[in-house]
C-alpha cells in the first residue's frame, strides 16, 4: 500500500479560515447592520469568498485553487448544515441551493465590481435580501466591500493562495 496523497485542498484552509474570519467580523453587522443570523452569516462568507474567487479568477495558474476553494465551501457548509440537524436525504438539495447561491453571487458581483456596475444594488440585494437599510450603514458595507477588493487586487496571487498574505 502506497501512503495516501495528501489532499491538496489542505493548502487552502489558511486562506479559506480568513475568508471565513472576514465576514465573522463584528462591522459588518454592527455598523452595517448585515443580518446577524445564519443567513446573514452565510451570505457573509459566501461574498467574500466570491471577492477572492472573483481575484483568482484571471489567474490560470490558480484555477485548482479556485475549484479547491469552492469544494471547501461545500465542505463547510454541508458539515454546518448537518449541525442543524439537516438528515442525509436532503443536505445534498440543501448544499445544491447553496451552490446556487454561490454562483448567482458571484455573476452578481463581478457585474458590480465591472466599471459602471451598482455595488450598492448588489449590496441590498445579497446582503439585505431586499429590506431597507439605513443609507449610511449600507454604504459602510460597500465601502467596506471595495476596501477588501483592491486589498485583495494588491496581493499577489501566489501569497494570497497560501493563506499568508494580509488583506
Amino acid at each position: 500500500f502506497k501512503p495516501a496523497a495528501p489532499d491538496p485542498r489542505d493548502a487552502l484552509i489558511p486562506l479559506y479560515n480568513q475568508i471565513v474570519a472576514k465576514a465573522r467580523l463584528p462591522h459588518w453587522y454592527v455598523e452595517g447592520d448585515v443580518p446577524d443570523s445564519v443567513d446573514g452569516r452565510f451570505d457573509m462568507v459566501a461574498t467574500i469568498l466570491s471577492l477572492v474567487l472573483l481575484r483568482l479568477e484571471p489567474e490560470r495558474d490558480h484555477a485548482a485553487a479556485n475549484a479547491f476553494l469552492t469544494e471547501i465551501f461545500v465542505d463547510d457548509m454541508d458539515a454546518q448544515l448537518r449541525e442543524f440537524g439537516i438528515g442525509d436525504m436532503i443536505v445534498g438539495k440543501h448544499v445544491g441551493k447553496l451552490m446556487g447561491a454561490l454562483g448567482g453571487r458571484l455573476g452578481a458581483l463581478r457585474a458590480a465590481l465591472a466599471e459602471g456596475g451598482d455595488l450598492d444594488e448588489f449590496v441590498t440585494r445579497n446582503l439585505y435580501r431586499g429590506e431597507t437599510v439605513d443609507a449610511a450603514k449600507r454604504e459602510a458595507v460597500v465601502r467596506e466591500l471595495r476596501t477588501l477588493a483592491t486589498a485583495l487586487d494588491a496581493v499577489a496571487s501566489d501569497a494570497l493562495v497560501s493563506g499568508d498574505a494580509p488583506w
